[in-house]
Protein backbone atom coordinates (compact mmCIF):
# COMPACT_ATOMS: atom_id res chain seq x y z
CA UNK A 1 0.00 0.00 0.00
CA UNK A 2 1.33 3.42 -0.76
CA UNK A 3 0.16 7.06 -0.27
CA UNK A 4 0.52 9.65 -2.62
CA UNK A 5 0.03 12.95 -1.37
CA UNK A 6 -0.52 16.43 -4.09
CA UNK A 7 0.13 19.58 -1.96
CA UNK A 8 -0.91 23.23 -2.21
CA UNK A 9 -2.67 22.84 -5.43
CA UNK A 10 -3.87 26.69 -5.79
CA UNK A 11 -7.08 27.97 -7.70
CA UNK A 12 -8.77 30.76 -8.34
CA UNK A 13 -12.96 29.92 -8.03
CA UNK A 14 -15.88 31.44 -6.93
CA UNK A 15 -17.17 29.68 -4.40
CA UNK A 16 -19.18 30.62 -1.08
CA UNK A 17 -22.69 31.36 0.23
CA UNK A 18 -22.70 35.23 -0.56
CA UNK A 19 -23.28 36.47 -4.03
CA UNK A 20 -20.62 38.50 -3.82
CA UNK A 21 -17.98 35.48 -3.51
CA UNK A 22 -19.39 33.85 -6.80
CA UNK A 23 -18.73 37.07 -8.75
CA UNK A 24 -15.56 38.16 -7.41
CA UNK A 25 -14.04 35.21 -6.61
CA UNK A 26 -11.22 33.98 -4.17
CA UNK A 27 -8.05 32.21 -3.58
CA UNK A 28 -8.02 28.65 -2.67
CA UNK A 29 -5.94 26.13 -2.07
CA UNK A 30 -6.40 22.16 -2.38
CA UNK A 31 -4.98 19.28 -0.56
CA UNK A 32 -5.43 15.37 -1.50
CA UNK A 33 -3.95 12.38 0.08
CA UNK A 34 -4.84 8.99 -1.59
CA UNK A 35 -4.01 5.37 -0.12
CA UNK A 36 -3.39 3.06 -3.20
CA UNK A 37 -1.63 -0.03 -4.10
CA UNK A 38 1.57 1.25 -5.19
CA UNK A 39 3.56 -2.18 -5.79
CA UNK A 40 3.17 -2.76 -9.52
CA UNK A 41 4.29 0.41 -10.05
CA UNK A 42 7.22 0.52 -7.31
CA UNK A 43 8.40 -2.88 -9.73
CA UNK A 44 7.78 -1.81 -12.84
CA UNK A 45 8.29 1.68 -13.72
CA UNK A 46 5.70 2.11 -15.79
CA UNK A 47 2.95 5.01 -15.32
CA UNK A 48 0.46 2.37 -16.81
CA UNK A 49 0.80 0.64 -13.38
CA UNK A 50 0.29 3.45 -11.01
CA UNK A 51 -2.51 5.96 -10.36
CA UNK A 52 -1.99 8.64 -12.93
CA UNK A 53 -1.63 11.59 -10.25
CA UNK A 54 -2.07 14.10 -13.88
CA UNK A 55 -5.06 12.51 -14.06
CA UNK A 56 -5.96 13.28 -10.73
CA UNK A 57 -4.88 17.10 -10.14
CA UNK A 58 -7.15 17.45 -13.70
CA UNK A 59 -10.53 16.23 -11.79
CA UNK A 60 -9.75 18.33 -8.92
CA UNK A 61 -8.87 21.19 -11.29
CA UNK A 62 -12.42 20.64 -13.24
CA UNK A 63 -14.04 20.68 -9.84
CA UNK A 64 -12.69 23.61 -8.39
CA UNK A 65 -14.07 25.53 -12.09
CA UNK A 66 -17.48 24.59 -10.87
CA UNK A 67 -19.23 27.24 -8.53
CA UNK A 68 -20.72 25.77 -5.12
CA UNK A 69 -21.71 27.78 -1.94
CA UNK A 70 -19.99 25.67 1.07
CA UNK A 71 -16.36 24.08 0.87
CA UNK A 72 -18.16 20.63 1.82
CA UNK A 73 -19.83 20.37 -1.16
CA UNK A 74 -16.76 21.37 -3.45
CA UNK A 75 -14.37 18.48 -1.68
CA UNK A 76 -17.81 15.65 -1.98
CA UNK A 77 -17.64 16.35 -5.33
CA UNK A 78 -13.83 15.86 -6.15
CA UNK A 79 -14.45 12.47 -3.60
CA UNK A 80 -17.03 11.00 -5.70
CA UNK A 81 -15.09 11.71 -8.88
CA UNK A 82 -11.66 10.34 -7.45
CA UNK A 83 -13.51 7.41 -6.73
CA UNK A 84 -15.41 7.27 -9.91
CA UNK A 85 -12.47 7.22 -12.27
CA UNK A 86 -9.92 5.07 -9.54
CA UNK A 87 -11.49 1.97 -8.55
CA UNK A 88 -8.48 1.03 -6.70
CA UNK A 89 -8.19 3.94 -4.44
CA UNK A 90 -8.72 2.29 -0.96
CA UNK A 91 -9.17 5.81 1.14
CA UNK A 92 -8.73 9.51 0.27
CA UNK A 93 -8.69 12.67 2.07
CA UNK A 94 -9.32 16.21 0.37
CA UNK A 95 -8.69 19.69 2.01
CA UNK A 96 -9.83 22.64 0.41
CA UNK A 97 -9.00 26.01 2.28
CA UNK A 98 -10.24 29.22 1.34
CA UNK A 99 -8.15 32.25 2.12
CA UNK A 100 -8.83 35.68 3.26
CA UNK A 101 -12.68 34.62 3.79
CA UNK A 102 -15.17 37.17 4.47
CA UNK A 103 -15.96 36.83 7.95
CA UNK A 104 -15.51 40.07 9.02
CA UNK A 105 -12.16 39.55 10.69
CA UNK A 106 -8.67 39.17 9.75
CA UNK A 107 -8.51 35.41 8.29
CA UNK A 108 -5.70 33.54 7.02
CA UNK A 109 -8.14 30.67 5.34
CA UNK A 110 -10.87 28.47 6.66
CA UNK A 111 -10.79 25.01 5.69
CA UNK A 112 -12.92 21.88 5.15
CA UNK A 113 -11.21 18.28 5.31
CA UNK A 114 -13.38 15.41 4.18
CA UNK A 115 -12.20 11.53 4.00
CA UNK A 116 -13.76 8.00 3.13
Amino acid sequence: MGLIEIEDMEFYAYHGHFKEEQVVGNRFLVNVAIRTNCQAASKSDKLEDALNYQIVYQVIKDEMEEKSHLLEHIGGRILDRLYATFPEIHWAKIKISKMNPPMGGQIERVSVTLER
